[in-house]
């Protein structure tokens, strides 16, 4: 297999050479939630039509947008959920802790955005400046790990590989199971060609969070440039299990699985 191991891949439609660098957002779709934290889709409308986790009726009918403050909430499901306690357990624990706000609550406040919920905004409207607010949000002590994910994401972009690299890396400084830092870090080491540390970012990403689906297609990659055929198949089969994608998008990935498994002749 290791002779094969450098053959290029050529993808089918719908589906990307490697999927891209995941930054923070100040607003999340349900499929989005879905595809981060592995959580059932029944289980994330439950949540949000009880008003356990707040979010907005979105444009398109009968999705719902999550702000950066739900995905805190999200965050702390995923620890709840490492450390063993079930989805009914930690719906109880949620639904506590929101009566207990809205017993301390005496109206809804309006609050200021902080500097990194405005650093998020100027990036997600292409401004230059997220860049200086993502630093004032670090300098602040404000998600520190978020924002200098970010701040790798624009620093990537820009072709300062090296700045991106540093930005990544002091994200897992101040949160080692920041996910999408390793994810991140794993597709800087993809690009670069190197390849074992991006598995092991990669792995450590799935090690924190098996449900983010994304990362065992990137996984599944790595594995086969490695020469490793059957892990590749296993993270792709995962990827499909997680993602439950549309027909057109399955065809594609079977195809992708065929695809690995013809390692003689190379892909048109």
């Amino acid at each position: 297999m290791k002779e094969n191991s450098n053959k290029v891949l050529s993808f089918p439609s719908r589906v990307p050479a490697k999927a891209d660098y995941q930054r923070v957002k100040s607003n999340y779709s349900i499929r989005e939630i879905k595809q981060l934290f592995g959580l059932s889709e029944r289980t994330i409308r439950r949540w949000t039509e009880q008003g356990i986790i707040q979010a907005t009726p979105a444009a398109e009918a009968n999705d719902y947008i999550f702000d950066f403050q739900a995905l805190t909430q999200f965050r702390r499901v995923r620890e709840l959920r490492a450390q063993g306690q079930s989805i009914r357990q930690i719906e109880a624990e949620l639904q506590g802790q929101l009566n207990l706000f809205r017993g301390n609550e005496g109206g809804k406040l309006s609050r200021l955005l902080t500097p990194f919920e405005e650093a998020l905004l100027l990036h997600e409207q292409g401004d230059p400046k997220a860049a200086e607010s993502y630093l004032e949000a670090i300098s602040e002590g404000d998600n520190v790990a978020e924002a200098h994910c970010n701040l790798g994401i624009i620093n990537k972009d820009r072709g300062d590989v090296g700045k991106a690299l540093d930005n990544f890396t002091l994200s897992l400084k101040h949160e080692p199971r920041h996910v999408e830092a390793h994810y991140n870090l794993g597709n800087l080491y993809f690009d670069a060609g190197e390849l074992p540390l991006a598995r092991l970012h990669y792995e450590a990403a799935a090690q924190i969070e098996p449900g983010f689906s994304l990362v065992y297609f990137n996984l599944a990659l790595v594995h086969y440039k490695l020469g490793d055929l059957a892990g590749a198949l296993k993270a792709l089969e995962t990827y499909k299990q997680l993602r439950q994608p549309d027909d057109e998008e399955i065809d594609a990935v079977n195809q992708l699985l065929k695809v690995m498994q013809e390692p003689r002749s190379p892909i048109q």
